[in-house]
């Protein structure tokens, strides 16, 4: 069985730390690039820069670091802002380690289920998710559907529409055309299903609402309903 590594190294801001130990931001900041040369040119790596979005919305940077890097940077702090800091790693270390057990478990749990307990999960989870995705869908007709009603083959019902105007055809799927947008005559549907090797296709396509049919009965001059 191939194994798949769950850990990943966690960092801390800056602006975490200052929040932590009591002391400004750009304080911080000015004492991690005051730190940063020798570490470089130890480590061979400077420092991880990068954004966040203060209070006013305006992009500022923090400086994003690892237990080592904090570690370091800390050195420079008093007694008690270094204790607070090794006791937070502590704290998020010791949050880590009970989330990967928690995944181990559940992975290992999960191996050791029948195959038709796990599909009928799956089936759960995916079949609650759709239910969701497609609840504005719910009472809207396939263009299968309508084609009957007009005793139409869907090639042809499809075709029709193209060629009035009605909708048009990219990238493999039906859309209603632009001028008819947001007059609730079409919606959006999803259908999920699985290749034999687990691949999910995903495909969404049209379906008409009864504004719909009523739109296309006026337009094809057949009445059907």
């Amino acid at each position: 069985m191939k194994t798949i590594s769950i850990y990943k190294e966690q960092t801390m801001t800056s602006l975490e730390i200052a929040e932590l130990t009591g002391k400004q931001h750009k304080n911080v900041m000015q004492a991690i690039r005051n730190m940063e040369p020798a570490w470089e040119k130890v480590n061979g790596l400077k420092f991880q820069l990068v954004e966040y979005r203060d209070q006013k919305g305006e992009l500022r940077p923090c400086y994003q670091l690892t237990k080592t890097e904090c570690l370091y940077i800390a050195t420079k702090f008093n007694d008690e802002a270094r204790a607070k800091l090794v006791l937070r790693w502590e704290e998020l270390e010791r949050a880590k380690a009970l989330n990967n057990k928690e995944k181990i478990i559940n992975n290992h749990q999960l191996c050791l289920m029948e195959p038709q307990q796990i599909l009928a999960m799956a089936d759960e989870i995916i079949g609650e998710g759709l239910r969701l995705v497609n609840a504005d869908a719910e009472d809207t007709l396939t263009a299968t559907q309508v084609a009957k009603t007009f005793n139409m083959t869907v090639w042809d019902f499809n075709a029709v529409l193209r060629d009035m105007g009605i909708q048009y055809r990219r990238n493999g799927h039906w859309n209603i055309s632009d001028d008819l947008v947001g007059r609730d005559l079409v919606r959006l549907r999803t259908h999920v299903s699985y290749s034999l090797k687990g691949e999910k296709k995903v495909k969404r396509y049209l379906t008409w609402t009864m504004a719909g049919l009523r739109f296309l009965n006026a337009k094809l001059g057949y009445p059907n309903f």
